[in-house]
């Protein structure tokens, strides 16, 4: 296959962050400080993107807030022509800072949001005052006049405030919402009894979506993930391996997709070492599964193998032991009865105590 140029980046700028969300998809092993790449690296890296076709450029975490020096990186990015996008829980933002970065150049937020309420929110997040402090956040955000997304992971615990994150991404100003239910991969994988919603509620949820997606029409964008594990068809993952994009690990490994290093038997290229555009063309793990070639059946003879490219090789790793495999949630594999099983087992639990993400160097004080 011809392998064109990523469209996007997305740069784990560090794994720190104030929340201890156990959904979240950072890998298990987090990434400490001092493994960090420095301002120097990541303009480099910036540069090196946009020679390569980058486009977009996520900046992500952890929470990004944590690095005192978010506001160079974004003017660094500016400067090498990338459109940026700051993926945030919001603490650690403070409305002098936000300005900042509106001066440096940041082109968008994404504020995610962890429940409705107070309680849900605080819960989840793992973090006391956080609702009440990402609410300032937002107000800051609409006033300054950033274009915003907000980010909702749903789950067994807050399915049913669905309705409610809706009505807050509108009356934000909001132009758009990702409605995701957990993807389970790190910290999520470990907390399937917590998290994994019923059939129910993930019937609910599609219905819910498709109504306000005919309702809102011209109001909101809404981007929904369904509840994989309840699904009878795989969702195109990345586009596609190594095709449409491209993550960078705070300590400057090259993945094709935030879960990829749980694949055992890939070695990942470093930044310090080798080129980006060479790691993109050239490197095993992004040539590993990229295109069809690599498919055993059922893919391989499948009508949907330039649809759906098999599934998530993360997911199938981790629920069949292979990354090959056809993804489980397909029904054409041979995994899918038994993890319909095991969904419904995961979702019908006694609720399971949550286990939260442990943070390296955990920043508790917005930064100035």
């Amino acid at each position: 296959m011809t392998t064109r140029p990523p469209i996007a980046m997305l740069a784990e700028l560090t794994h720190r962050c104030p929340l201890a969300c156990p959904y979240c998809s950072n890998p298990v092993d987090l990434a400490r400080q001092e493994s960090e790449l420095d301002t120097d690296a990541w303009r480099d890296v910036f540069r090196q993107a946009a020679d390569l076709g980058v486009l977009q450029l996520h900046l992500s975490g952890g929470e990004p807030a944590t690095r005192r020096d978010l506001e160079e990186l974004v003017q660094a990015a500016r400067d090498a022509g990338l459109y940026t996008n700051l993926i945030t829980s919001g603490i650690g933002l403070t409305e002098r800072r936000l300005r900042a970065l509106d001066n440096a150049g940041l082109d968008h937020i994404q504020l995610s949001l962890q429940g409705t309420t107070p309680e849900m929110a605080d819960e989840i997040g793992g973090y006391a005052g956080g609702y009440r402090r990402k609410m300032m956040v937002a107000e800051w955000i609409g006033q300054i006049g950033f274009p915003l997304t907000l980010n909702a992971v749903l789950h067994r615990r807050n399915l049913h405030q669905l309705p409610r994150a809706l009505e807050m991404a509108v009356e934000m100003g909001a132009r758009r919402i990702e409605v995701a239910t957990v993807q389970f991969h790190g910290w999520a994988l470990k907390n399937r009894d917590a998290l994994m919603p019923t059939r129910a509620q993930a019937e609910e949820a599609t219905r819910i979506v498709t109504e306000a997606r005919a309702r809102l029409k011209g109001t909101l964008v809404i981007d929904y993930v369904p509840a994989d594990y309840h699904s009878d068809y795989p969702k195109r993952c990345m586009g596609g391996w190594g095709s449409t994009g491209l993550n960078v690990a705070p300590d400057g490994t090259v993945l094709p997709c935030h879960a990829a290093q749980t694949i055992p038997h890939l070695r990942f290229d470093n930044l310090r070492d080798k080129p980006l555009s060479e790691i993109w063309y050239k490197g095993t793990a992004f040539n590993a599964y990229r295109g069809t070639g690599w498919m055993p059946e059922p893919c391989a003879s499948c009508d949907r193998k330039e649809v759906d490219f098999g599934g998530c090789r993360c997911q199938s790793m981790a629920l069949a032991g292979d990354a090959a495999a056809t993804d489980p949630v397909c029904v054409k594999s041979p995994h899918h009865s038994d993890l319909q099983s095991r969904a419904a087992a995961h979702a019908t639990a006694a609720d399971a105590p949550l286990i939260y993400r442990s943070v390296p160097g955990r920043a508790t004080e917005p930064a100035e």
